[in-house]
């Protein structure tokens, strides 16, 4: 048995008996024994006390389109080090692959669009058959190879699994930088001393390498090099550096391969990217120890130089373990700040709950000091993808769980609006990404706002940049800022057919633009008022109703040609104020649900039907309540989009539709909805979530569903539903004070999940949604269960606030 198999086994053997170890540990043979209590010990160790790392699965959404990025992280941190496969590989690893073409050491997490960075993979081989290096396989199509579906080891911080040549690969990292070590086969006698290869591809997983250099020095082995690549989801080039260092064995020979064909050299080994794989590689003498190499890859977006050194500052000692202990605990200390008492509930849905706040924390990615665009003093955070996607429940959660981190990426936006103009909507690797809708990260700085984050924010700065995306149209506004800013002042609204000379842009999605700009604008309203810009206060509530000039009184809808029975949907119009039209259910489940992305005939909503966009108003729900005919037939209407097929959860704007039924005065229908996409759509499996996971949004989504609250972003409101735990406790960092939500009378087969009564710090509390002083001051929130709604908070007075109750301004 090889060292792989035998520690893959153990592991097995392991985790089953740790349920069980008192029944059956003296059953076991002595010499067995000894190895599994030792397993047992060290994984005991690197154990927080209430097993939170055991219960995240960094493997939830790695098939069907998850995107998700598995491998080995730090909490934000700029080094992801991960298998890359064939198959679905937007985040390197597809659960559903059958081939690994290698392992590197950049990724993103959950990202549409194509392929995201996977730069320099590097890629682990035995000996070269009849010891001729010719017989090594060099390309990628040649050196892909399978994988043992069972092998994977997925935790926080680090990765394993085993090849289909019996390597075993490990992996780990620090900030700046990732460490692997490959365990080969024991080699039978009779044939050749191990003398295994690693190569150095110059390659990306997109393949978009312009050009790239590698060096490697023959007497130590260091491979150098920088290539120039492209975003996946925006325009322009980046540059990366690598220094990738090798411990473990003495060098037998280098050389440099482009496609197949290698070439061995005596000297300096220096190749320039111009196949579409080519790279380096360093074949060794028989490891010194355990058939182990182990490889440190440092990684920079300023130099070489800067490469090596943050590997070398970071990982001095290519300390396996004490790497693994350290990313451990970093995890553990951003995890620490939760607890919860699960009240029997099935282990799944802790499964479900920690994964989802792991993955809230993988993205953005901090990349401060690694800024190679501008000289600043202040943090840098990139991989927004994009924040469309992300302002609704990832900065939300981070506000609560993280304030810290969230008041760097605060800081990190104003910053970037310095040095570029405006605020991003998409942004990766230094590059200008894709606005999908409206300006939303106006709607993620107000959030921040009006939640009190102030700790080193220049909120004056900031305020300039929300003016800057509400009032300058920019030249190009499919990159930044907002389109048809002279039709919005004018109209009211974004026309069908309007084109204008003040910048060039994608000019489709004119409803959904229309219906974020006027809640973008409604935050920027907030700000105004509280800052005593009474002007602007006023000019930007009054934008805020705009919603109302797109939506079509008369307007109905058919299912295959059988009216739904509902009146009244959001649609286009004309520069000339006439109606345009688009089928209310395209881009849902029922029809055409692909056909409402970025392209020049995109229908006019993005990722969402009409049905689903008429239902957009936050910042006025009362109003919407009223025009679609009042809280009986707007329940009837949201019950219908629900169960109807319409509901396509894989989208972000689907995740407050789920809840708006506490602007009806009906919140036990939000806690039902929520039971029922959890765990429906949302689970444990490889294919735990609807869609792209969109750096962590999904996560978001499913960690706020279970905390029993629902951000409204941009709001200083959380909507109330029961926890799906007996109680769950967070404590704020900043303040050092602790919020308590604890269900009374809980039950863990979720029979009761409707709230029949409720207190806040020991007083009857009747609104069906509270403030962010909850988590700022801490308290006690107590829920009294039960299988049947109730009245608590159903009265008008007990809903959540809205412009035209007053409730805001």
């Amino acid at each position: 048995m090889d060292r792989a198999t035998f520690v893959d086994d153990l592991y097995k053997l392991a985790s089953f008996l740790s349920g069980s170890i008192s029944e059956t540990i003296t059953m076991l043979p002595s010499k067995l024994l000894a190895c599994v209590i030792g397993v047992l010990a060290a994984q005991a160790s690197s154990k927080a006390p209430d097993n939170v790392l055991d219960s995240i699965d960094p493997l939830i959404g790695t098939i069907n389109g998850g995107h998700v990025f598995p491998g080995a992280t730090l909490p934000f941190g700029m080094a992801k080090a991960g298998p890359d496969t064939d198959g679905d590989n937007q985040g390197g690893f597809d659960s559903a692959s059958t081939l690994v073409t290698g392992f590197s050491h950049m990724h993103d997490s959950g990202t549409g669009g194509g392929a995201s960075m996977g730069n320099f993979p590097i890629f682990p081989q035995g000996n070269c058959p009849d010891d001729n290096i010719t017989n090594c396989k060099f390309s990628v199509n040649d050196r892909s190879i399978g994988w043992k579906k069972d092998s994977i080891r997925a935790r926080a911080g680090y990765f394993a699994l085993s090849l289909d040549n019996s390597i075993f690969a490990e992996m780990t990292v620090t900030n700046h930088s990732a460490l692997y070590r490959f365990t080969y086969p024991e080699t039978p006698k009779e044939t050749l001393p191990l003398n295994p290869l690693i190569l150095v591809d110059t390659i990306d997983l997109s393949r978009s390498r312009a050009t790239a250099t590698l060096t490697i020095d023959p007497e130590t082995g260091r491979t150098t090099g920088r290539g120039h690549y492209s975003p996946s989801f925006g325009t322009g080039r980046y540059t990366l550096y690598f220094c990738t260092d090798v411990k473990g064995a003495s060098i037998r020979d280098i050389g440099t391969f482009q496609e197949a064909k290698p070439e061995l050299s005596e000297t300096e080994a220096r190749v320039v990217g111009r196949a579409n794989s080519g790279g380096t590689f360093v074949r060794f003498n028989t490891p010194e120890k355990d058939n182990q190499i182990l490889v440190r890859v440092g990684l920079s977006f300023i130099s070489v130089e800067k490469a090596c050194a943050n590997a070398e500052n970071e990982n001095p000692d290519f300390d396996f373990e004490a790497t693994v202990a350290t990313a451990e605990a970093e995890w553990k200390k951003k995890l620490d700040v939760v607890s919860i008492k699960t009240g029997g509930v099935d282990r799944d849905f802790e499964v479900m709950f920690w994964s989802g706040i792991y993955r809230t924390m993988i993205s953005p990615q901090d990349y401060t000091d690694e800024n190679p665009l501008w000289e600043s003093d202040e943090p840098y955070y990139d991989s927004f993808y994009c924040i469309w996607d992300s302002f609704r429940t990832i900065h939300p959660l981070l506000t609560i769980l993280d304030p810290h981190s969230q008041t760097l990426i605060v800081r990190s936006l104003i910053d970037i609006y310095r040095h570029t103009g405006y605020l991003p909507d998409c942004r990766m690797t230094f590059c200008k990404g894709y606005t999908q809708g409206g300006s939303n990260a106006d709607s993620l700085l107000v959030d921040s706002f009006v939640k009190g984050l102030t700790d080193g924010i220049d909120w004056v700065t900031g305020y300039q940049a929300l003016l800057k995306d509400a009032r300058v149209q920019p030249p190009n506004w499919l990159l930044e800022g907002r389109g048809g800013i002279q039709f919005w002042n004018s109209l009211g609204y974004i026309p069908i057919d309007g084109r204008d000379s003040l910048g060039t842009g994608l000019y489709s999605r004119s409803v959904s633009r229309s219906v974020e700009y006027a809640y973008n604008d409604f935050c920027i309203a907030q700000v105004s008022k509280a800052r005593g810009h009474k002007e602007d206060y006023e000019t930007f509530s009054k934008s805020a109703e705009n919603w109302q000039n797109l939506f079509k009184e008369n307007q109905t809808s058919a299912i295959n040609g059988v009216d739904t029975g509902f009146v009244g949907f959001m649609q286009p119009r004309l520069l000339d104020g006439s109606w345009a039209y688009q089928d209310p259910i395209r881009c849902s489940p029922l029809l055409e649900p692909h056909s409402c992305y970025l392209n020049a005939d995109g229908g006019e909503s993005y990722e969402g039907s009409l049905w689903l966009y008429t239902f957009y108003v936050p910042q006025d729900m009362a109003s919407l309540v009223k025009t679609l005919g009042g809280p009986k037939k707007f329940t009837s209407r949201l019950d219908f989009l629900h169960e109807s097929g319409l509901h396509d959860m894989g989208n972000e704007p689907a995740f407050l539709p789920v809840y708006q039924y506490h602007y009806a005065g009906r919140p036990g229908l939000s806690a039902h909805r929520a039971h029922a996409y959890i765990p429906s759509q949302f689970n444990h499996s490889l294919g735990g979530i609807p869609g792209n996971d969109d750096g962590g949004a999904m996560g978001s989504f499913i960690a706020f569903a279970m905390l029993g609250l629902y951000p409204v972003a941009g709001q200083d409101v959380y909507l109330i539903t029961p926890p799906f735990f007996e109680e769950v406790s967070i404590l704020n960092s900043a303040t050092g004070k602790v919020a308590t939500i604890r269900n009374v009378n809980f039950d863990p087969k979720y029979e009761a999940i409707y709230i029949q009564s409720a207190k806040l710090n020991g007083k009857p509390w009747h609104r069906n949604w509270l403030g962010h002083d909850f988590f700022r001051d801490g308290g006690v929130l107590e829920l009294r269960l039960g299988r049947k709604e109730s009245k608590w908070g159903t009265r008008e007075k007990d809903l959540p606030p809205s412009m035209s109750t007053g409730g805001f301004f």
